[in-house]
């Protein structure tokens, strides 16, 4: 495989199956597929978690079985709106204002995580206070359920030939198809080549965050402060896409002659931001004040009791 020094790209369909009625196609795509996956795997780890009140403060679960299928609803509403909204906002807007009915050919493709988160927690916000639910509990567990699905998303963009990464001479970059992938510049002699980043987002952001949250939320009592685990998210979620946006190729829109790297924040020569990474600062900034509040929160609930303590032993 790595004789000709890369990797050539695999031969998969976009499409899982095409389904053909009255002379009109109907095709399930691999990333389509990736999202019912990712909620489904979701809403089964939410389900455990609930099912397992040792694991939550006072060791009563902050919802039933039943509730967390009805948020399954709220939430792929926010998934997909959030995401769409968010694309076209965060990405292309001023190509969305020129074609505004483009807005809703979401076949397309244009899906925007950060919006989607932002969708997500706006449902989410609304679901806990019609069902009076602790806001920070179901977080957690949304926490927790979220990285299957980012997994199955990010094999869904290689499958798919998008969101590749910068050229690249590794042993493991991938000669991905088309003709912008293809387009490394006047001084690339060879087939163009470029870093999977879309597997290394799979890894940091589905696997290892993943893998990280379970053992936080079963292993270390995390869920037990709420918030700690959405925070954690909030963390490992923004270092991940920051770290993985200096491997990818910027997006189209935002490349311009006098900034080839395409960020939207620029130090000159010593660089600059994405869109992704700008979107994820304040992400990470999140998550580490919502993790030093509950910390916080803990120390000052425990001298409480020491003190009620001291006064009911005197």
């Amino acid at each position: 495989m790595f004789s000709r020094g890369y990797i050539p790209f695999p031969n998969v369909s976009p499409d899982v199956f095409t389904v053909h009625v009255l002379g009109y196609a109907f095709s399930l795509r691999w990333y389509a597929l990736a999202y019912i996956c990712g909620l489904l795997i979701g809403w089964r780890i939410v389900v455990a978690l609930v099912r397992a009140p040792r694991l939550w403060p006072s060791e009563k679960a902050p919802m039933v079985p039943r509730q967390v299928e009805d948020l399954l609803t709220y939430v792929i509403l926010g998934v997909v709106l959030g995401g769409r909204i968010g694309y076209v906002l965060f990405y292309d807007l001023p190509y969305y204002i020129k074609h505004p009915a483009g807005i809703f050919e979401v076949w397309h493709g244009g899906m925007s995580f950060h919006g989607g988160f932002l969708g997500v927690a706006l449902a989410l916000v609304l679901y806990t206070r019609a069902q009076k639910i602790p806001l920070l509990s179901a977080a957690d567990a949304l926490a927790v359920a979220t990285p299957p699905g980012l997994f199955l998303g990010r094999i869904a963009n290689f499958i798919n030939g998008e969101l590749w990464g910068l050229p690249s001479h590794l042993p493991w970059a991938v000669a991905f198809p088309g003709p912008e992938a293809q387009n490394c510049g006047p001084n690339w002699l060879t087939i163009c080549t470029r870093q999977p980043s879309q597997i290394y987002e799979a890894l940091m952001e589905g696997v290892i965050l993943g893998a990280v949250l379970l053992w936080l939320a079963w292993r270390r009592g995390w869920l037990k402060y709420p918030g700690r685990v959405a925070g954690a998210f909030f963390v490992g979620y923004g270092l991940a896409r920051f770290i993985v946006e200096f491997f990818r190729q910027a997006d189209a829109q935002f490349i311009t002659a006098t900034d080839p790297a395409g960020n939207v924040i620029s130090f000159g020569s010593l660089g600059g931001f994405s869109m992704g990474q700008v979107l994820s600062l304040p992400m990470i900034a999140v998550g580490l004040g919502v993790i030093w509040w509950t910390v916080w929160r803990a120390k000052r609930r425990a001298a409480s009791a020491g003190k009620a303590q001291e006064k009911a032993g005197t």
